[in-house]
């Protein structure tokens, strides 16, 4: 994996009461969030970043108030689309099989 170094003032661990390591982790959180939310990012990717699994990212970005369906509206409305049309498929041969 590659690696950026980042500069932040000395005191900044204090700042936000936490570690070194674990303002390290924050910040990869907060990238990989950020970065997700915009759609820069594969869910995947954004948990690599973060270094955790995607069930994991998903928690933090419930917790986090990030939306895990990164849609446009043009594809959320496709999407809806689809699943409907599914639906009465499934609806319509269902109803015949009985």
């Amino acid at each position: 994996m590659k690696q950026i170094t980042l500069e932040y003032p000395e005191d900044l661990e204090l700042a936000v009461f936490t570690t070194e390591e674990e303002l390290q982790a924050q910040i990869r959180l907060m990238a990989a969030l950020k970065m997700f939310e915009l759609g820069k990012l594969s869910s995947g990717k954004a948990a690599a970043l973060a270094g955790m699994s995607r069930v994991a990212f998903f928690e933090q970005c419930g917790l986090y108030g990030v939306s895990i369906f990164n849609y446009s509206p043009d594809e959320l409305e496709n999407e809806l689309r689809v699943d409907i049309e599914a639906a009465r498929t499934f609806t319509v041969a269902s109803a015949e099989t009985h």
